[in-house]
């Protein structure tokens, strides 16, 4: 079957479909209570003489946005009393979690943190439970509702809304409270999250009806595996359907190559995650101030990494998936040699603003890209759980590398760090590389067996 070449127009125009002009509101929806139970957070905690200590231990909240594939079963299997025959299995979880967003940001912007500190804490465990339950269902939603080739525009426009979002929830909240008081900035950002709310009721619910028969066998077949045959207790027989059955079938459907899609996943945003830890230190140990990092770094940052979502999301419009990733695999490499660069330049503001547009546009790119390649790897009967576990893996090797990066800054520099962590991403470019050879074999035999 021919390919169907897309003029750029015609790409263009896959961003003024109303399922992915929806994806920014969404996005904006999830992105909105992040920084409430974290940076946000901290500078209210200690804005009323929380100490240093209690202000770490209050990070501990964020795990649980770690543990999503542990939600992602029950939002995948259990139904919403009453809400899910009315609104569907998506929007009701979505309202779910956001009607319990918005109730605990409200009870948050009654609490004062130096006489009760325990519910400021119970509280803030109760949004990022809800914020995280949010997110599995919204992506589950995104990957759900148009075709794999809209995955990229899809991506693109819930990167936009989350970032501004995330600049509302932590610049825009921080003016609130120094013009007003944390009480009025909180409840502010519990009345925006109505952005979310409206959206869910606006939107339609995806088609389930094709891929539940599939998956009802499939865990027909798999309980008597798993349990043998006869009767089975009901919380027995939930696990092996909700539980085992989403990691069952990617491992069945691509038998050993699957580990391979899980190393390739675990890898491709490496260079990124470890380079970014050194980010904010470099800029002021090369002599940049607050202010030149805020304006560039921040600022001029953020419309670059739109920029770059949006080129990205067009890119697999036009393209497909498989090039762009090798294209996004390999600009963020070359951002780390920029950086190293600019390490040997020095505090020039124009360099800074070069590295700058250099790494966030190939940052767009290629997160845009690559959510859009997980999504594809799915299956839709177990969107939300598959999803979660390829998001929580695609930054664990990261995280735990980018632990030693002030060791190799304090050893040999920044200029050397940040050659190292571009060589990390060489592996991602290569694997990239082997994965669109493969797939593009497995579209010419196709007509072949056919």
């Amino acid at each position: 079957m021919q390919e169907q070449k897309l003029s750029w127009w015609q790409a263009l125009g896959v961003y003024l479909k109303p399922r992915v002009m929806a994806m920014f509101f969404l996005g904006f929806s999830s992105g909105l209570p992040y920084l409430l139970v974290f940076s946000t957070l901290s500078a209210w905690l200690r804005d009323y003489g929380a100490s240093r200590t209690v202000i770490g231990f209050f990070a501990w909240v964020g795990i649980i946005f770690s543990f999503k594939f542990i939600l992602a079963p029950i939002i995948d299997s259990l139904p919403v009393p009453y809400l899910t025959r009315w609104l569907g299995k998506r929007r009701s979880w979505m309202l779910v979690a956001q009607a319990g967003l918005v109730g605990g940001l409200l009870y948050m912007s009654h609490l004062n943190p130096q006489m009760s500190l325990l519910p400021v804490a119970l509280s803030s465990l109760w949004v990022a439970l809800c914020s995280a339950s949010q997110d599995v269902v919204i992506d589950a939603y995104r990957i759900e509702a148009v075709d794999k080739e809209l995955q990229g525009a899809m991506a693109a426009n819930y990167v936009f809304g989350y970032r501004v979002a995330v600049l509302i929830s932590g610049a825009g909240a921080l003016l609130i409270a120094d013009n007003a008081s944390w009480a009025v900035s909180y409840t502010t950002m519990a009345a925006l999250m109505a952005v979310g709310i409206v959206t869910t009721f606006l939107i339609a619910e995806p088609d389930h009806s094709k891929v539940k028969k599939q998956a009802e066998e499939f865990q027909h077949e798999w309980v008597d595996k798993v349990l043998g045959s006869g009767e089975h207790g009901p919380f027995k027989e939930w696990l092996v359907r909700a539980v085992a059955c989403p990691f069952l079938e990617f491992f069945q459907r691509n038998g050993r190559f699957s580990f391979v899609l899980l190393l390739f996943i675990s890898i491709y945003l490496l260079s990124d995650i470890v380079m970014g830890i050194m980010a904010n230190p470099f800029y002021l140990d090369l002599g940049f101030t607050k202010t030149d990092i805020a304006e560039i770094g921040k600022v001029f940052g953020f419309f670059c990494t739109i920029i770059g979502a949006y080129l990205g999301g067009l890119l697999v419009v036009k393209y497909g998936i498989m090039r762009p990733l090798i294209l996004g695999a390999i600009l963020l490499s070359v951002a780390n040699l920029l950086f190293a660069h600019l390490a040997q330049v020095g505090p020039s503001r124009a360099w800074l603003a070069v590295v700058i547009s250099a790494d966030n546009i190939s940052g767009g790119i290629s997160n845009a890209v690559f959510i859009a390649y997980m999504s594809s790897l799915t299956n839709q009967a177990y969107t939300a759980t598959q999803y979660a576990l390829f998001s929580s893996l695609m930054k664990l090797p990261g995280k735990i590398i980018a632990g030693f990066s002030g060791v190799v800054v304090d050893a040999q520099g920044y200029s050397h760090f940040f050659v190292y962590s571009a060589t990390l991403g060489i592996p991602a470019v290569l694997l990239a590389a082997y994965l669109w050879h493969r797939s593009r074999g497995e579209e010419e035999s196709e007509p072949a067996a056919g």
